[in-house]
């Protein structure tokens, strides 16, 4: 009896040593603050809940950043953190929030879309909660992220999710994936409300060109591409051919499939007036196939196992042992934005947003590094730094 009891406490004081460092961990990610600092060209910040009340005071209420020229012109939502997983998408507007110079135009940014996601990483993933970008002031700590919503935000699941207006049958999970839910509905769940947020905003603001930043394993099919509603399709592909011939990497791209409900590309196309494109980069760190998911296989992109499965042929996209860091991932994303406003500025001279400076291209961001582009929180005001 006494040994009974004396084991039982003894697994109770080892369960306690190893809950309680791990609720700190869990707390203390979750309510990790990421500063942003507020580029020349940044006229003001506001919240999604200021374009749908549904969303307000919520952990999905984001900042919405507008970057403004003082000429008028068309109007651009660039969206990072739809899905957190894929550190890129969320580094790339980073960049642009911080450096570009807009003269004309406006550009919306919004950096963690799904911030709910932001705040968890993926169950058995056995994800770094964290990552951090060196910079020649110190390094920059960045959250990493899931592809789902946060269960202590939204659950349980269906045992059958419908996706609304569609009524296609999806993965159950795949209601708390803001890139399976567009257009979202206002009395839905916090996925669907935040989707719902995101496309008044692009119907209030009168957005022409909406474009949804992500990476994607070698194992996935669309990879390397710009995926384009069918609004957008002469865009992206006339920016394909400027991209592959001037920017020194290829991207292809590909018709949003009409069938398949809930992406951003095809649902912001088809309810709203906006041109709508998403944007895919490697990142090895999602393969199946991979190796120990830490940090460096996060940073450098660099997995031997991901390697022989390429050598294999079962990768859609080619990878060698210098991997895909995410240098060249942010600047496959900052270049292809520059070049998608260009070419829609040239079409829509009525409608042009003109960059004046600032934004980085691929070959910059890999021969200077993302954090060359990050700037120092403390060599600046408090009134030009938000919180993410």
């Amino acid at each position: 009896m006494i040994r009974s009891i004396i084991g039982k406490t003894v697994i109770a004081i080892l369960g306690l040593a190893l809950t309680i460092p791990a609720g700190v961990s869990f707390y203390r990610s979750r309510r990790f603050r990421e500063p942003v600092v507020l580029g020349p060209s940044v006229e003001k910040v506001t919240k999604l809940g200021d374009y749908f009340d549904g969303i307000r005071g919520t952990i999905n209420d984001s900042n919405v950043y507008l970057l403004e020229g003082k000429e008028p012109g068309g109007s651009f939502l660039i969206l990072g953190g739809t899905h957190p997983e894929e550190p890129a998408g969320r580094l790339a507007p980073w960049l642009i929030v911080e450096n570009a110079l807009v003269e004309r135009g406006r550009i919306f940014v919004v950096l963690t879309a799904n911030r709910s996601a932001s705040t968890v990483t993926r169950p058995g993933g056995a994800y770094p909660p964290d990552f951090v970008i060196p910079t020649s002031w110190g390094a920059q700590k960045f959250r990493m992220g899931d592809r789902w919503s946060n269960p202590l935000d939204q659950w349980p699941d269906p045992e059958v999710y419908l996706h609304y207006p569609s009524s296609q049958q999806l993965a159950y999970m795949d209601i708390r994936n803001l890139n399976r839910t567009f257009p979202g509905r206002p009395n839905g769940t916090l996925t669907e409300k935040t989707g719902f947020a995101l496309c008044e905003l692009i119907r209030k603001e009168g957005i022409d060109v909406v474009i949804d930043l992500h990476e994607a394993e070698l194992q996935y099919p669309v990879i390397s591409v710009i995926v384009a509603h069918q609004k957008g399709l002469d865009l992206a592909a006339l920016a394909s051919m400027i991209i592959s011939s001037d920017d020194g990497f290829a991207i292809g791209v590909e018709a949003s499939p009409e069938a398949l409900r809930g992406l951003s590309h095809r649902e912001i196309g088809d309810h709203t007036r906006a041109v709508s494109l998403l944007l895919e980069a490697p990142e090895p760190f999602l393969d199946a196939t991979r190796g120990r998911t830490n940090r460096e296989l996060l940073l450098t992109g660099k997995d031997e196992f991901v390697v022989r499965a390429g050598k294999h042929g079962l990768l859609f996209e080619k990878i060698d042992e210098k991997g895909w860091p995410i240098d060249g991932r942010v600047g496959r994303h900052t270049a292809t934005i520059k070049r998608i406003i260009e070419v829609w500025s040239e079409s829509e001279p009525d409608k042009a947003v003109v960059l004046a400076g600032g934004v980085p291209g691929f070959k910059e961001v890999v021969g200077n590094g993302t954090g060359f582009y990050l700037h120092d929180p403390k060599s600046v005001p408090a009134s030009r730094i938000v919180h993410e």
